[in-house]
């Protein structure tokens, strides 16, 4: 898919769920005031987050999305892993204090702990239903162009949707008479949240380290090379993650006896043949064997 038009479906996908985010916060943040709901207060804060952890993505898109230059010859494509790292820590810092708040209400004078009033009920209800929402709607559009920021930002609104479960939770046990419940549910918001931040931060990661594509995709590009006129053998195949995008090289056996021009156009094929079959391949360097007439081919290592 062009490059700009990723762009834009990822713009599209972030100023929508800002404008959800914005909206959810100010009324969940009235509905913890007004009930007196630590949880629901909690949550609030967590879609506040959202807000800003978007505007990471788009920078993190925006950067990964410009062309090569003399100073990154090979890209920006990490700019988006480092966007996924940003996203992770400030993840991982909402949970820490949401955690916090509500281990200091649980430790201190459960008679001081109000309860929490019906709309935060309410309001726990329409996040659950509108975080998921988000959540789908961006996993959708990120499997789409294959944006890791763009990913964890989704799993940023599904963190949140499970909060919202949690405070839901914590209320209704609140009002049942056990107010101790909604402080509670603000350290079980804790952890899904840091469960979420590990998960985004282990993917940047590895996405960072020059990691090889798993087996599956590099023997489907192995058929793919077989599959080529010319090609009678794969000596060597390497993969290599560059943030969302992949660079292959890959190493193969032509007739020692034809003409370099005639090796040239085998080789030209398997380039095309890659990147054409597998759009996330950024580039294909091919290099051509000789082979002997009478000899076996290669198997690929």
């Amino acid at each position: 898919m062009d490059k700009k038009i990723n762009q834009q479906l990822a713009m599209h996908v972030s100023l929508v769920t800002i404008l959800g985010n914005v909206l959810l916060s100010a009324f969940k943040l009235a509905a913890g005031i007004f009930a007196h709901s630590g949880a629901m207060v909690s949550d609030a804060v967590h879609s506040a987050s959202d807000v800003l952890s978007t505007f990471v993505v788009i920078a993190g898109v925006k950067l990964s999305g410009k062309d090569s230059d003399k100073e990154h010859p090979y890209g920006h494509e990490r700019f988006e892993c480092v966007a996924a790292i940003l996203l992770a820590v400030m993840l991982a810092a909402t949970g820490f204090g949401i955690g916090w708040a509500g281990i200091r209400n649980i430790t201190g004078d459960s008679s001081a702990l109000a309860v929490p009033g019906g709309i935060a009920l309410v309001a726990a209800v329409i996040s659950i239903v509108s975080k998921e929402a988000m959540y789908w709607y961006t996993r959708a559009v990120a499997k789409k162009i294959g944006s890791s920021a763009l990913m964890a930002d989704a799993w940023h609104h599904r963190s949140d949707a499970l909060s919202s479960v949690g405070s839901f939770v914590g209320i209704f046990g609140a009002r049942l008479g056990f107010p101790v419940l909604d402080p509670i549910a603000s350290v079980v918001i804790c952890v899904f949240i840091l469960k979420a931040a590990f998960d985004v931060f282990r993917d940047a990661i590895s996405k960072m380290t020059d990691r090889a594509c798993p087996d599956e995709v590099e023997d489907q590009m192995r058929q793919a090379v077989l599959a080529q006129d010319g090609v009678l053998g794969v000596d060597r195949l390497k993969t290599r993650l560059f943030g969302d995008r992949v660079y292959v090289e890959v190493e193969i056996s032509a007739d020692a006896q034809a003409p370099l021009v005639q090796a040239h156009e085998v080789a030209t094929r398997v380039h095309d043949a890659m990147e054409d079959q597998f759009p996330v391949v950024k580039h294909c360097m091919v290099h051509v064997n000789p082979m002997q007439p009478g000899n076996n081919a290669v198997s690929a290592q």
